[in-house]
């Protein structure tokens, strides 16, 4: 049965987190259109920079990386900054790795990481 809640989103130092707890330990097409429906109210809130905490995520799909790509397009500035992944576990890591995604998009151990290494993009 999948869940209902929904990833929280955070304000931090000027930063949008997007927080997937516990319930989104395994991100399977269930969880699909939730997600979507927040990034795109991420999105059409101008809420930048970004920073996807998945912390608690020890699987996903291509559909979720679909996702994250849409994000990612729609918050980055013009240099291509203003988005970042935080807590990604192992398994995941590699299928960033197989995909060539962990060159793209900048990749922290913890949440307080990514949105220090971001917070300049977000005054500015």
């Amino acid at each position: 049965m999948p869940s209902t809640s929904r990833p929280e989103v955070l304000s931090v130092d000027g930063v949008t987190v997007v927080a997937f707890g516990p319930a989104f330990a395994r991100i399977d097409e269930s969880l699909i259109p939730l997600i979507g429906e927040t990034f795109t109210q991420v999105v059409a809130q101008k809420r930048r920079p970004v920073v996807v905490d998945l912390s608690n995520t020890k699987f996903f799909g291509s559909s979720f990386i679909e996702l994250l790509f849409r994000l990612w397009n729609r918050a980055k500035d013009d240099k291509g900054h203003g988005f970042a992944l935080a807590g990604i576990d192992d398994y995941c890591q590699e299928i960033l790795s197989v995909t060539n995604l962990q060159r793209l998009w900048p990749i922290f151990k913890t949440r307080s990481q990514a949105v220090d290494s971001l917070k300049s993009s977000a005054s500015g």
